[in-house]
């Protein structure tokens, strides 16, 4: 009997498997994914109507835009077709209605739809954020491992100082300064664009209104040289407000990296110190820059209206800056918009990222 006993097979473990491992269930990726969708939505809608209600503060926009330059019954008339004599309800559905259509609106002074701002001066802000993201990447990556390296000497503590200075730094102020600097050299400190290339590109087929872009497919190199130029100044004044947020998180990324456990074992099995960096310690330290970075598109929407007035980069931010003046708040209303729904979209697409590139976000 003992013996049927022990040569008996043994029972199946009765323990469930991990919820992940089960037949059918969903993946850790795809629920994180939705899990976030489902988040910002709320998000989102909290976003707009903070922008509907500090938009209908400042009372009627038509009358604050056009007052003084029509008569109470064009008033009247122009209220009537933008639907502002509507109960303020009525007004918030459709403000809502119009964003999940991707209608902002038209402008009150000269009549432009917001969609078309959007598309022309959409592509200019859209290319000033790639170049000062590439600057931010070329100042905060590389000093910042050099600060890690050389950590409480000299070279770390100028870094660190010159990363203090760089943040808190005033963007308009570092790009006047930039533009005191460099105009005596002839140095272009205005604008996308020559005059001459402007018009040339105006031309361009298909259009992109990025101007790089347009450049480079009408083939010529002085003017891709041109443009070139023109992005220069802005984009460093842009990118060192980034990029100084970038060296200081990766020389703590890093720091803390080189003292785990398996580089500690990589060290000890005789691997070089600079291949224990660049390998084993660098690409893990490079996963919390990945999830600032979409915090920072905030920043650099924020700086994009300074850098832009300052450098007459006709972008959204100065676009905005002029209806500012010109109190034009319908227009207001819907840039305001879309660079909410443009820091909503990239923060979660951000977070998609972060989820690809380190499993344990997903969890």
């Amino acid at each position: 009997m003992a013996t049927t006993e022990l040569l008996a097979p043994a029972e199946p473990p009765t323990s469930a498997a991990p919820a992940g491992a089960r037949r059918g269930s969903m993946p850790p990726l795809l629920r994180y994914m939705l899990v976030r969708i489902g988040l910002v939505i709320p998000m989102l809608w909290i976003l707009l109507t903070v922008v509907f209600l500090l938009m209908r503060v400042i009372g009627d926009p038509i009358s604050a835009a056009l007052g003084g330059r029509l008569s109470p019954e064009q008033i009247a008339v122009r209220k009537a077709a933008a639907g502002l004599d509507k109960p303020l309800i009525v007004q918030y559905g459709q403000y809502l209605w119009g964003v999940l259509h991707l209608d902002f609106g038209t402008t009150l002074t000269d009549h432009r739809e917001i969609s078309d701002i959007l598309k022309v001066n959409g592509a200019a802000t859209l290319e000033l954020s790639i170049y000062a993201l590439i600057v931010a990447f070329l100042i905060g990556i590389p000093l910042g491992r050099l600060a890690a390296r050389y950590r409480d000497r000299l070279p770390d503590v100028a870094l660190r100082l010159f990363a203090i200075l760089v943040y808190a730094a005033p963007v308009f102020f570092v790009g006047l300064l930039l533009k005191l600097i460099f105009s005596p050299f002839g140095w272009p400190v205005a604008g996308r664009a020559s005059t001459a290339t402007e018009l040339t590109l105006q031309n361009v087929h298909p259009k992109t209104n990025i101007m790089l872009v347009d450049a480079i497919l009408w083939g010529d190199p002085k003017l891709i040289l041109d443009v070139l130029q023109h992005a220069v100044l802005p984009a460093i004044a842009l990118g060192l407000l980034t990029g100084g947020v970038f060296l200081r998180l990766v020389r703590v990324n890093l720091l803390q990296t080189l003292r785990m456990d398996y580089v500690i074992s990589a060290r000890a099995r005789g691997v070089p110190e600079r291949r224990v960096q660049s390998k084993h310690a660098f690409r893990n330290a490079l996963v919390p820059v990945v999830t600032v970075m979409g915090m920072q598109i905030a920043m650099l929407m924020g700086g994009a209206l300074l850098t832009e007035t300052t450098f007459e980069w006709q972008g959204l931010g100065y676009t905005l800056g002029q209806y500012l003046l010109k109190r034009d708040f319908i227009a207001v209303q819907g840039i305001v918009t879309v660079f909410a729904l443009i820091v909503a979209v990239a923060s979660v697409v951000i977070d998609f990222i972060v989820a690809m590139v380190d499993p344990r976000v997903r969890f």
